[in-house]
């Protein structure tokens, strides 16, 4: 490899007249906005719209205005993630059939405008409350119809490939339903609602008990129980309408709509929205009445605070990148848009689809089903996947986004301890890949039909057996928080220790259950058997294993003084003469990463002897051994033949932390090129659903990368930048430090680091040309 030069930025240079501040948001986030000049075909060619926790799919179909509704949290008995319905607004002037039909997601607000002749609706959701809001305008009186369309107007019987969308994934010996809603008008509104039955065996409890955990269930938490949700649609100047039947792609659903009561030129409708485990049904309602209360005290108080977080969630971060690639950076915009949708739900952002999963049939013919289903679960969350939706999260400065998915591992810490206590007895949080939103194994990972005597903790699955170090990743995603904003990260703490006490004691078991000794002749723990990702199986040594225990037993000792005692620093430092060091192999001369020090069969197609690289940083620009990494990314037969763009592949992660400017550059341009569907980050099926949004994120994080690295206090920029692409950016750095700037020709041209003290932290990397 070509010598590589480090250029250390004066700070003289930093704080000069040359570099003044850039706009905190350019005027070209405008020419982001995703405009449509004609009408839908269908649910697939939808548009994004959502706040708070809140996501709409929009599109305009035969004249009609059309929205999806979803939010964060709505799991039913089976732990299938269900939509709140389906809105149909209809105006009597028919304004939207027009030749001046537009259609546009304007990114600055979060609002979605549709205009047509003289008639113009905008609908906006309020970050703060789960309330949608369409407000109408039209230059003449009309009236207009909203229906409340709903598919689960009565039980339905689940059946062969449906079951793909909740947590059994398989057909069962018994009958199992999606059970219907509760749906009425109410004084010239309409309400609806579901929750959870708590005379039905729910996949908790079986669950809980088909894994043995029957004696600990009153310890364990439980987010199923008595979950309602549901909503109240209300309007000024609207009375009830028609009950009506029809069909939507194939799903046939029952409507309930309200009619203007006379005609006029402006309508205001809401839909007010509530999720959450109450001891009733009364308390439920009575929840979501001070939410219908609060929606209309001052909506335009609410538009102006819902405006102005849009403005502020815009200033953060960007990357503008000119000319014909700047798709790449437009999808880039757009995709951090669709995660923003869910920036304050109780529960993260689902990896197969978030917010904005539509009518399947339109992603996968074979999986024809209600507009509720999507692969891989609802309730059912996969760590391989979630941890990219939110690792691009820290350099855009989103970490208020964080949140929900640290909750997600704590709500269920206590559980995946009780699997720890019940089935080896002893202690430490043992989670695994596939889990439940309750912490343990979806069942049918972990398989009804096991042999005789195999470990109760164990998942009888090729792909999943002993991955159990994922949870490593949001460990240290914990970790940056205190890096990056200061956060007093004191609560995750116990977490952490946690997931590490379970690796150390757990295979100091195994190996005094095969042995007399529990530890190697070196001191090291033997970590057999282990999963290196879901690839290499039955490993010793799991290289994904050793880096994520390295990394996250050094980043706990480097926390300041006040976060640990004498005593756990002491046991930490112990822990760390106990890991084995990450495995080396020879390719053809050379030496290379390994997944792990051996393997017995390989059964997926990552590659994780590159995780050193990423998410681990333990190997990269300017660090020993980088010549090793890149060998390893250009000649390790699997990491060559795995190469890809597709889904949640890393190689632009990979490419960009080893300097590979070039390689990352068309790695970057095909992660964000346009998706299938009219949306253009409407990624996917790929591995997963649609829309895919484990490829959104790796493909952010890869930019990223490709523009700025940081190594505790060193910020790298342009460390694979390619030099033909000119951009403005602003991204954030740790110890609360924010990096704006300019590049043209491969050079900066303009810099501001805040706080300027940290500018003399500012590396320039340049390679030899």
């Amino acid at each position: 490899m070509k010598t590589q030069y480090f250029f250390k930025l004066a700070i003289i240079l930093l704080v000069g007249a040359i570099f003044r501040q850039l706009s905190a948001q350019p005027s070209r986030l405008s020419a982001y906005d995703v405009v449509w000049n004609s009408q839908s075909k269908n649910s697939s060619e939808s548009m994004p719209c959502g706040g708070g926790d809140v996501g709409l799919n929009v599109w305009v179909e035969n004249g009609d205005v059309l929205f999806y509704l979803s939010r964060s949290g709505t799991f039913d008995e089976n732990n299938q993630m269900l939509k709140l319905g389906r809105v149909r607004l209809s105006v009597s002037s028919d304004p939207f059939r027009s030749p001046a039909f537009t259609q546009r997601l304007q990114l600055s607000t979060g609002h979605v405008i549709i205009k047509g002749e003289d008639t113009t609706l905008d609908l906006w959701v309020d970050v703060f409350n789960p309330v949608v809001h369409i407000d109408l305008k039209s230059k003449r009186n009309t009236k207009i119809n909203v229906a409340y369309e709903s598919w689960r107007f009565e039980d339905h019987l689940i059946k062969g490939a449906e079951f793909r969308a909740n947590s059994y994934k398989i057909p069962q010996k018994k009958d199992i339903y999606t059970h219907r809603d509760s749906i009425a008008f109410s004084n010239n509104t309409i309400q609806f609602f579901h929750r959870n039955n708590p005379d039905i065996t729910n996949i908790f409890d079986y669950t809980v008990d088909a894994q043995g955990m029957k004696a600990v269930k009153s310890q364990m938490y439980n987010p199923l129980i008595n979950n309602t949700f549901g909503g109240v649609i209300s309007g000024n100047n609207l009375k009830e309408g028609q009950l009506q039947k029809g069909i939507y792609s194939e799903t046939p659903y029952q409507s309930w709509s309200l009619e203007s009561s006379k005609a006029t030129g402006n309508h205001q409708v809401s839909i007010a929205m509530h999720v959450a485990q109450t001891p009733t049904l009364s308390d439920w309602q009575s929840q979501l009445g001070s939410i219908v209360k609060t929606a209309q005290k001052n909506p335009n108080a609410d538009r102006q605070k819902t405006r102005a977080w849009w403005a502020q969630f815009w200033e953060r971060s960007y990357i503008f990148i000119d000319g014909q690639d700047s798709t790449v950076s437009r999808n880039y915009q757009l995709f951090r848009y669709q995660l923003a949708c869910n920036a304050y739900g109780k529960w993260p952002t689902k990896f197969n689809g978030g917010l904005f999963t539509f009518d399947p049939v339109f992603v996968e013919k074979n999986y024809a089903s209600t507009p509720d289903f999507r692969l891989w679960g609802g309730g059912t969350f996969t760590a391989q996947n979630q941890r990219l939706v939110y690792f691009p999260m820290f350099k855009t400065g989103d970490f208020d986004m964080l949140k929900p998915q640290f909750d997600f591992y704590l709500n269920a810490q206590r559980n995946a301890e009780l699997r720890s206590e019940t089935y080896w007895k002893h202690k430490g949080a043992s989670f695994t890949e596939q889990i439940e939103n309750f912490g343990l194994p979806n069942i049918f990972e972990y398989g009804t039909k096991r042999p005789a005597g195999y470990d109760p903790g164990m998942e009888h699955n090729a792909w999943l057996e002993y991955q159990w170090e994922t949870v490593f990743e949001f460990c240290l995603m914990m970790l940056e928080t205190q890096r990056y904003e200061n956060r007093d990260i004191s609560s995750y703490i116990p977490f952490i220790q946690s997931c590490l006490t379970f690796y150390d004691e757990h295979y100091k078991m195994l190996a005094l259950q095969r042995g007399s000794k529990a530890l190697d002749r070196d001191g090291h723990l033997v970590l057999y058997p282990t999963s290196s990702a879901e690839t290499y199986k039955m490993t010793l040594n799991s290289t994904t294993v050793i880096s994520a225990m390295k990394v996250i037993i050094q980043r706990l000792l480097e926390l300041p003084a006040n976060y640990l005692s004498d005593d756990q620093r002491l046991a930490l430092g112990n822990m760390a003469k106990r890991i084995p060091p990450v495995p080396l192999q020879t390719i053809d001369g050379r030496t290379t990463l390994a997944p792990a020090k051996t393997w017995e069969r390989i059964q997926n197609t990552e590659t994780p002897q590159l995780y050193p690289v990423f998410p681990w940083g333990i190997y990269g620009i300017g660090k020993p051994g980088l010549q090793t990494a890149i060998d390893t990314y250009r000649y390790d037969p699997d990491a060559v033949k795995n190469k890809s763009h597709v889904g949640w592949r890393q190689y632009s992660i990979f490419a960009a932390r080893l300097g590979l400017a070039g390689e990352a550059q068309e790695l970057t341009r095909e992660k964000f090129k346009d998706g299938p569907h009219r949306f253009p980050t409407f990624w996917g099926p790929a591995f997963d659903w649609t829309p895919d949004h484990n490829w959104g994120g790796s493909a952010m994080i890869g930019l990223q990368e490709m523009l700025m690295q940081v190594d505790d206090k060193k910020i790298l920029l342009l460390p694979a930048w390619p030099s033909d692409w000119n951009t403005s950016f602003k991204l954030h750095a740790p110890y609360q430090t924010v990096v704006e700037g300019r590049v043209e020709n491969g050079k900066i041209v303009k810099l501001k680091v805040t706080p300027e003290s940290r500018a003399a932290d500012v590396i320039i990397h340049q390679p030899e040309k």
